[in-house]
């Protein structure tokens, strides 16, 4: 990847071209229809209610029966709607780009989308040949050895410069653990600093253990299991930014004699460890890896060695439908990626000798944190402080990421939750 370009970005703006968006001729021929879409989706809001006004400059209500979000939703076009029926959640982002829709505040809408996905059903999903397209499309991005390389350098190589201008000090991008309740006055750093403890404290460490980090991103734990747990740790990645930002850090601290980042895919590690540690991890490797992910793990940890994971699910109830598409995630955030299925990773896992404990869910701290990160970086647009060459069309969509993340863990559908797996 060029990180010299002169539009830094741009290939996560470019993504869409290999997916179907929804906005071809079918949608010029058939808007002036779908007027009654709009009774299909006031029907399936269960919860909350949308305040919309129509391209014909009319306004409906939208659900509005029971409490819930009710965000203002002004469409200018009918195609923002054949987008979304057509091509789901690519669609409705390309629509927003475009400009045929708007609103003060994108969260409590897709707060609603998650929160009545299951009513709503496929309404919101791609269909037909733009659902094949997609799926096609994101096949390419199989996260195979070679596929998940070129997968993380995709999203995490956007450079270090570019990530330290937004993110806290700690240079921690996962979600944080906040004091209940969740006040805005607690710093991000703090909040970040208990998550890692939260986890570490799972493994019953002790001074001289050797620790494995799948996934170990710029170092922040390494650093605190280092230093303050006393052990040895050795950190994946496949990220080539990360893991110079990560030496650089813990050579500055005096630690490089107990840590070694690695460029190295979990799948090859060899030999055994006291415990392993994996942060947001799985949500890279995708369903068709879950065992070989779990079997690395197993195959590493000692009898009685303990793993800690901090994972994103999104809910049983959605998740075959959301499995069987391709969202607007997957095709300019995070190729290759996939949320997982809570039950079905751990029966995987328990095949494997990995008994499930002391699963606690942390989904509006998820919520919190990713407003945090909407609000810093937006902060750095503003002063400046953003690194040359991201240019005003990046910015909309990274913001767009941000909303549609924070909504969807505000609505209740996805969830971030730390467990504890001990082989047996």
């Amino acid at each position: 990847m060029n990180q010299q370009s002169s539009h830094r970005g741009g290939h996560l703006l470019a993504a869409d071209r290999g997916f179907a968006t929804g906005g071809g001729l079918f949608a010029r021929l058939t808007a002036g229809g779908f007027r009654k879409l709009l009774d299909r989706i006031d029907a399936g809001l269960l919860e909350g209610g949308i305040d919309a006004t129509l391209p014909d400059g009319a306004r409906r209500l939208l659900g509005g029966r029971k409490a819930g979000a009710m965000p203002v939703v002004r469409l200018h076009s009918w195609r923002a709607l054949v987008r979304l029926v057509t091509s789901g959640s690519v669609g409705w982002y390309k629509a927003w780009k475009l400009g045929e829709w708007s609103s003060p505040d994108p969260v409590p809408l897709f707060d609603l989308f998650v929160r009545n996905g299951v009513s709503l059903g496929e309404l919101g999903r791609a269909k037909g040949f733009p659902r094949l397209v997609n799926r096609i499309a994101h096949a390419f991005r199989d996260n195979d050895k070679r596929g998940s390389r070129r997968n993380i350098e995709f999203h995490y190589d956007l450079g270090n410069d570019f990530y330290s201008a937004w993110l806290d000090p700690s240079m921690t991008y996962s979600s944080a653990i906040f004091t209940a309740p969740i006040a805005s006055t607690e710093p991000l750093e703090a909040a970040q600093a208990r998550k890692i403890r939260t986890l570490l404290d799972r493994l019953d460490l002790k001074p001289g253990d050797h620790l494995l980090e799948i996934g170990c991103g710029w170092g922040s734990l390494a650093e605190i299991a280092a230093r303050d747990y006393g052990v040895r740790v050795t950190g994946l990645t496949l990220s080539r930014e990360q893991k110079a930002y990560a030496d650089a850090r813990l050579s500055k601290l005096g630690l490089a004699d107990r840590v070694s980042i690695e460029i190295q895919d979990y799948r090859d590690v060899q030999g055994r460890f006291d415990a392993v540690a994996s942060v947001e991890m799985v949500e890279a490797v995708g369903q068709a890896y879950w065992p070989s992910y779990l079997q690395s793990i197993a195959r590493v940890l000692e009898p009685g060695g303990k793993a800690a994971l901090q994972l994103i699910s999104i809910s049983e109830a959605l998740f075959d439908g959301y499995a069987a598409n391709t969202d607007f995630i997957q095709a300019y955030i995070f190729p290759g990626g996939m949320l997982i299925s809570e039950q079905r990773f751990r029966a995987i896992g328990e095949a494997c000798r990995l008994e499930w404990h002391d699963r606690k869910g942390y989904g509006l701290h998820y919520a919190e944190t990713l407003k945090r990160w909407r609000e810093r970086y937006e902060a750095a647009v503003g002063e400046g402080r953003l690194p040359a060459g991201f240019d005003q069309s990046f910015h909309e969509l990274w913001l767009y990421y941000l909303m549609y993340c924070e909504g969807g863990f505000r609505g209740g559908g996805i969830d971030v939750a730390q467990v504890t797996l001990v082989k047996r």
